[in-house]
């Protein structure tokens, strides 16, 4: 298949190459052949690599069902009906943006992945994993948070409270509910470990490192609502490791080590992740407190109520009028349920919403550029601008 013979090459995952009509030669003509090379291996297709990621979690999840039930609960214990299925359940895939791999799936292709013919399996791997520790984060986060639902759905330690109390169960519904969850999470980040320790030494760290962000962003989120803090910097900060960092820039990273990529392409996919990590936290602070339920799949307003550090609140605190911003945002202010749509409001009317989505369009802009800075694949800057707006402009 020659560049003169076809002007539009559709690929697997939908994305366009488009075929020069003029005549090339030299370098020229070897470097586009071999985009055209890569663009039709079967690996550069995300559905492809979702597909993989998929069925290694069902297998994580059929290992893990073979030894509970073949060891299966005394009939009066809680768990004998249909609560392990459906925490297991949780396991397995559910639709939804899937960020994390989709990131580590285009980080591998943009750094040549494809081209160097390996690091394939290392990159569905680590997407398996991703997606493992994503459950671990929001089934600990909703404990933390004492969220009802997600993905449109009772959260685990919801689930496990009413079996709880419809059993009539000894002890307290919420402490049984809470402790199944909190188990659950535990598992999924054990068998996410299991996944990744096959991974090369350099994967390996870098995941270790974004536990460690992860728990800490997680921890400075707890104490810095507690203590109500409302500063911008630490506001960015809690953002960016509890957020930004697992779901944009280490799994566009761990695609990229698989790959074998090269320092200045780390760099460059470094401060693009770090960039638009950035404007999907805000993003999420926004859909947080204006999002839609049965788009976000969880309750609104949440935020306010848990006083959460975001830069929203914070930029909040700063343009609110300073008798409204003590009232609702002060030292010793505890917003109600009641308080959540008068504060949405006068948010909107100070500007607040406006300057958050200025901040998210800067940092967007600021990612793009990065994608310049480096010897990135075509088809990966191409799907990697595209889920670059997705992220920014999403309404889930």
């Amino acid at each position: 298949m020659s560049p003169e013979e076809q002007t539009d090459l559709t690929l697997h995952q939908g994305a366009r190459l488009k075929l020069r009509e003029h005549h090339l030669q030299g370098a020229d003509a070897g470097r586009y052949l071999g985009e055209v090379a890569v663009a039709l291996d079967p690996r550069v297709d995300a559905e492809r690599t979702m597909a993989g990621i998929d069925e290694m979690l069902r297998s994580v999840c059929e290992d893990i069902a073979a030894g509970w039930f073949d060891r299966a609960p005394e009939p009066v214990d809680v768990l004998s009906d249909e609560l392990p299925a459906t925490l297991l359940s949780w396991l397995l895939p559910a639709g939804g943006k899937r960020l994390r791999p989709l990131m580590c799936h285009w980080g591998w292709v943009a750094s040549h992945g494809p081209a160097r013919g390996g690091g394939h399996d290392e990159m569905v791997r680590a997407g398996a994993a991703l997606e493992l520790l994503h459950l671990f984060a929001l089934v600990h986060d909703d404990v933390m948070d004492r969220g009802d639902s997600r993905r449109g759905r009772p959260t685990p330690h919801v689930d496990a409270a009413k079996a709880h109390a419809d059993q009539g169960a000894l002890g307290d519904s919420v402490l049984f509910g809470d402790s199944v969850a909190i188990l659950l999470g535990d598992l999924a980040l054990s068998e996410a470990s299991v996944l990744i320790a096959g991974a090369p030494a350099s994967l390996q760290h870098l995941w270790r490192e974004m536990l460690r962000e992860l728990v800490h962003g997680q921890l400075l989120d707890v104490t810095a609502a507690a203590a109500r803090r409302r500063d911008i910097g630490h506001a960015r900060r809690v953002a960016r490791l509890k957020s930004g960092a697992y779901t944009i820039q280490r799994p566009l990273l761990l695609g990229a080590l698989a790959a074998g990529a090269d320092p200045c392409t780390l760099t460059a996919l470094t401060d693009y992740g770090e960039h638009l990590g950035e404007a999907f936290a805000l993003r999420d602070d926004m859909l947080g407190v204006w999002g839609d339920p049965a788009a976000t799949g969880k309750p609104v307003g949440d935020d306010l109520l848990a006083s959460k550090a975001t830069v929203l609140l914070a930029e909040a605190r700063r343009l609110l009028p300073p008798e409204v911003s003590e009232r609702y945002l002060g030292a010793s202010a505890q917003i109600t349920p009641d308080d959540v749509p008068v504060l949405q409001q006068l948010m909107v009317e100070a500007g607040v919403r406006e300057e958050v989505e200025r901040r998210i369009a800067h940092e967007l802009d600021a990612a793009l550029a990065q994608l310049d800075e480096a010897d990135l694949h075509p088809l990966g800057v191409e799907n990697l601008t595209a889920l670059a707006h997705a992220t920014a402009w999403r309404n889930s």
